[in-house]
């Protein structure tokens, strides 16, 4: 049942271990939507054959390193070539970065702060991901030491706290908004939204909104499971061994969430996400350096299963926002997050008449 492509359409076999491939591939097209990860393995051929071939490039990286890591090599030579590498256009992180813009948008004021709170619903066979995110996520979490080197040679700008300052909430708490138990979300998205947010401010003078984000996990018979899950993860991650039997067996060591197949299509179909997005800030004519926030909003994200359908939906409509939109694009190019890339364009109307529902949950109330 799956479309065949046009007799137009031609295959191009290319390998990220031969940059002729590569660069014969950028050499063709304006732009290269690169699904191949963990990008921190196999990612950067890719972006050097797109700056040195004049293509631009979209990624659905969840991985911070490989990010951040591109900016510091490339975001220059994008710059003086005119292409945008834009990273993390997938389920990591469209909902959120594209999320707080949306939220900042609809408030009829300056909005300082967010909390985003993510919910995953499946159905009676449960849900699950390829195995290729968890390997993301164990280079990832047992190199972090990296992470935080390659933060000191970027020499990042402090983005500036405006209003009252966000209180970060504990490692497992109940939610009295949602009546459930949430944990901090592990994904790449505080950092991207970080990143957007710096560029907004910096380049674009826009007032910073802080973020957090969220996860719902349910009741406390999940969070035990959870939290036993997530020692036995972060014990393993920091030797050689552990990493090799959490690679060799994802499926026994994440309770079946990670497996080597992925999901089913009925798994798929019974998946949805929900994204809520709680932000605060100041009231127009408030002085947001002054007082106690006084006007709150309550947005949404909603769409299908976040790895499978919702990724590709992002990451398509964020290349038909780049080749559509290129006035509305940053006036340089350069590596960028969406946020920081996107901000300007109409990308979160094509999502919305594609599935990935951005709505108003509670309007602004002072």
């Amino acid at each position: 049942g799956k479309a065949a492509p046009g007799a137009e359409v031609g295959v191009l076999l290319c390998d990220v271990g031969d940059e002729g491939s590569l660069a014969a591939m950028a050499k063709q097209t304006r732009l290269v939507l690169n699904c191949v990860g963990p990008y921190r393995f196999f990612g950067e051929p890719v972006v050097k054959a797109c700056v040195e071939n004049g293509a631009s490039c979209i990624d659905i990286s969840g991985e911070p390193q490989f990010l951040e890591g591109m900016y510091l090599k490339y975001n220059e030579k994008a710059a003086e070539k005119g292409v945008y590498i834009i990273g993390s256009c997938g389920f990591d992180s469209i909902p959120a970065d594209m999320g707080v813009l949306y939220t900042r948008d609809k408030l009829k004021g300056t909005l300082t702060a967010v909390e985003s709170f993510l919910t995953v619903k499946s159905g009676p066979e449960g849900s699950c991901i390829h195995d290729g995110t968890w390997k993301s996520a164990i280079y990832g979490l047992s190199d972090q030491d990296n992470l935080r080197k390659l933060r000191k040679q970027i020499g990042y700008t402090p983005v500036p706290v405006i209003g009252a300052k966000l209180k970060r909430r504990g490692l497992v708490f109940y939610s009295q908004e949602f009546g459930e138990y949430s944990i901090p979300f592990m994904g790449s998205d505080v950092s991207v939204v970080k990143r957007s947010q710096r560029y907004l401010h910096t380049q674009l003078q826009e007032t910073p909104v802080q973020y957090a984000a969220y996860a719902n996990v349910g009741g406390l018979g999940s969070v035990m499971k959870l939290m036993f899950a997530g020692l036995l993860f972060l014990l393993l991650v920091k030797f050689s061994f552990g990493k090799k039997l959490l690679i060799k067996y994802p499926e026994f060591f994440s309770a079946g969430r990670f497996t080597k197949k992925g999901p089913t299509q009925k798994q798929m179909d019974e998946t949805s996400f929900t994204m809520t997005f709680l932000g605060e800030g100041y009231s127009e004519g408030q002085d947001p350096q002054k007082g106690k926030p006084n006007v709150k909003i309550c947005t949404q994200v909603k769409g299908p299963e976040p790895g499978y359908i919702a990724t590709p939906i992002a990451m398509v409509q964020a290349g038909v926002a780049l080749l559509e939109e290129a006035a509305s694009l940053p006036a340089q190019g350069g590596v960028y997050p969406p946020g920081a890339a996107f901000s300007k364009t109409k990308l979160i109307d094509r999502l919305n008449k594609r599935g990935l529902e951005f709505s108003v949950i509670t309007k602004p109330e002072v």
